[in-house]
């Protein structure tokens, strides 16, 4: 009767074995956790279509910027708008904030909002130079073709408003 070798690889004490059989299961299950495991999160891809925002040196930390900041980007979420926000540092005058809005319009935004005496003032004086961007003012201003003005407290319309104006922008840039 002859007996058969079994290769130097196979395991023949029962350490070895369950050694192997240990590996084994751990390489099945690191297996089935690659296959299983979810997808990382996706970065948003945003449309080409900016929204942005002009505020007093208080920037987005006090009303009613910080409640059209915060609207601002619960709908940016929603229609895929970038939007973005700059602060007037320096003095509070309508020339000040003008050269900040001046950055504005010549960066890509399709809609900019003010808030604040000096913004307003600044949009109100500059807007007929950008017929092609919408205005929205915030707590005063003067109406025009491109210039929508709303009253801070009503925050319903206010942010029915900037839903709508991102959502133009989103159709826009479709």
């Amino acid at each position: 009767m002859s007996t058969k070798q079994l290769p130097r690889w196979v395991p023949t004490s029962r350490r070895s074995i369950l050694v192997t059989a240990g590996a084994g299961v751990l390489v099945v299950a690191g297996l089935l956790t690659w296959a299983l495991w979810p997808e990382p999160p996706r970065q948003r891809e945003y449309l080409d279509a900016t929204a942005c925002l002009l505020t007093d040196e208080q920037g987005v930390t006090a009303d009613p910027a910080k409640t059209v900041w915060t609207t601002m980007q619960t709908a940016s979420v929603k229609s895929l708008v970038r939007v973005q926000n700059l602060q007037v540092n320096g003095p509070q005058t309508a020339d000040n904030a003008a050269a900040h809005l001046a950055s504005m319009t010549g960066g890509g935004c399709g809609a900019i909002l003010a808030v604040g005496p000096a913004q307003i003032e600044a949009v109100t004086k500059s807007a007929g130079e950008h017929r092609d961007i919408r205005f929205l003012t915030i707590g005063g201003g003067t109406a025009a073709e491109n210039v929508q003005v709303f009253d801070a407290t009503d925050t319903t319309a206010l942010e029915k408003a900037i839903q709508e104006r991102l959502e133009t922008l989103a159709d826009g840039a479709e």
